[in-house]
């Protein structure tokens, strides 16, 4: 297997300086308007027209309800117009973008027309729609034996307007990251096992020069990881552990940033049996760690002047005589007690141990992402995710990396009390709580108790990471949501390397 992130390319963009007329736009069969709020249309190449058609369909001018329309030329210019306010957010501009894409399926030109927007609100929707070309491009699993004919994809975008490029190395970087983590996450399960997992993330190791360790289950158990070895029990193949690999810039021998995923490449929910209905998609429970690896590739494509190190926690959660069950108390890797309440609370158990792997690095900051509780979904849906820090100061800026890369996060407490209710009778801590009340808030401060050193750490509980239709720019209802939010954290928000000067 070899994913194809690293052939996703940039369309090749060109500008005009003067403004889109009707002689122009009747040599391109797919153009886009993006058109200020307030701006007459009866001013635009073929004005009267679109006045005429919109009035006919009511339209209703909605920023966020584009409108297509095929023009009355020779080439019958397909033309979707929307809309665009000055105050929109990112994530209104990168929907925006995905339903305009979604309108000229198959083109393999693009003319995009800018009227009445300031030269920055115009820069943001061109950034989108690059994203969202971006994103269009890149090729998703396709095990059907009849695929059809491969339609073309967009290759060039024509601008009429001032140069406005945005930043086109961290977009491809951002969208290969993606990419990564979403080919990954839509493998089917007999595609994706550990050991399959393992090998390929070895080779994009090798292809970036990263250092790489496997631990497996005899050096897990030397280690005396008894949390993440509880739940690979139950597994027939003894392919499972833990894989850390490595990006160091010249000059630095350690990471400032750990990147932490849960790699649960098929979770049957354990004795604690899942049914059918909840068991089916179970393949993406590694989705956690395909975002770590995606990131771990975008900031190494950006070469970031810090080191970083990404820890994936590859096994699967299976049934069988040697499962683990409730009631059981195992020993973590750090010497902590855990009493077993729910076989299903798996990805709490292989993360404990490896947070403390890799806190122990003594890394400046710690991210690590999961798909972990329903009681997440629960509370925010699939539009945002979930995250808890136990950095007060980090609160801000989790929330404003959300808006503004358009991968919406939304932070939850975890005062101690909440803790309470993990308390156990035999063992220092319960693995969770039957009564399921604020799930991803326990889990969170279950997770806190294996970190190593107090580093600053971020939890992410990825409840968008499936979202139906797509979400932002990304079309695919698997969403490898995580990649844009950390780099527009630590590259826009300077959270590295000057995490020791802020205030804890």
């Amino acid at each position: 297997m070899k994913v194809p992130y690293t052939a996703l390319k940039l369309p090749k963009l060109l500008w005009e300086r003067h403004p889109l007329s009707e002689e122009r736009l009747a040599v391109e069969t797919n153009a886009i308007f993006l058109v200020g709020n307030g701006q007459p249309v009866r001013g635009l190449p073929y004005g009267a027209v679109l006045h005429e058609r919109m009035r006919r369909h009511r339209y209703s001018g909605d920023s966020a309800d584009p409108f297509l329309i095929d023009l009355p030329n020779d080439v019958g210019t397909r033309l979707a117009l929307s809309y665009v306010d000055e105050s929109e957010t990112p994530f209104a501009a990168l929907t925006r973008a995905r339903k305009l894409l979604g309108m000229h399926l198959g083109a393999a030109r693009l003319c995009v027309g800018c009227f009445g927007i300031s030269r920055a609100v115009a820069s943001r929707a061109l950034k989108a729609v690059i994203a969202a070309t971006l994103s269009g491009r890149a090729t998703m699993p396709d095990f059907r034996r009849n695929k059809g004919q491969a339609e073309p994809r967009l290759a060039v975008i024509r601008v009429a307007g001032p140069n406005i490029t945005p930043e086109l190395p961290r977009l491809l970087a951002e969208a290969r990251g993606n990419h990564l983590a979403r080919y990954l996450t839509t493998l089917p399960a007999d595609r994706l096992t550990p050991g399959i997992y393992r090998a390929e993330a070895t080779r994009i190791a090798r292809s970036y020069n990263w250092h790489h360790e496997f631990l497996d289950e005899k050096k897990l158990a030397a280690r005396k990881a008894g949390a993440f070895l509880a739940v690979t029990r139950g597994s027939p193949d003894r392919d499972a552990g833990i894989l850390k690999l490595s990006y160091r810039p010249r000059g630095e021998s350690a990471a400032a940033l750990a990147l932490v995923g849960k790699g649960i490449c098929f979770d049957t929910g354990g004795v604690n049996l899942k049914g059918a209905r909840h068991m089916y998609g179970m393949h993406e429970d590694m989705e956690g760690s395909a975002v770590a690896l995606g990131t771990l590739a975008a900031l190494t494509e950006l070469k970031v002047p810090f080191g970083v190190d990404a820890w994936l926690a590859l096994a699967r959660n299976d049934i069988g005589p040697s499962a683990y069950r409730p009631n059981e108390v195992v020993t973590a890797l750090n010497g902590t007690t855990i009493e077993i309440v729910h076989t299903d609370a798996e990805g709490r158990m292989v993360l404990a141990d490896t947070l403390s792997l890799a806190s122990s690095t003594q890394p400046q900051l710690i991210i690590d992402y999961a798909t972990l509780t329903g009681a997440c979904v629960y509370a925010l849906g699939t539009r945002y995710s979930g995250a808890m820090t136990n950095r007060p100061a980090l609160v801000e800026p989790i929330i404003q990396s959300g808006r503004d890369s358009g991968e919406r996060v939304w932070p939850f407490p975890i005062d101690d009390d909440y803790g309470e209710a993990l308390k156990s009778d035999i063992a220092d801590v319960k693995q969770c709580v039957l009564e399921g009340e604020a799930d991803h808030i326990m889990a969170a401060l279950f997770l806190r108790r294996f970190l190593v050193g107090d580093p600053d750490w971020i939890h992410l509980d990825l409840s968008a990471g499936r979202h139906k239709g797509g979400l932002a720019h990304i079309a695919s209802d698997v969403t490898g949501f995580g990649v844009y939010f950390t780099l527009n954290l630590l590259l826009d928000h300077n959270l590295l390397p000057a995490a020791p000067a802020r205030k804890r």
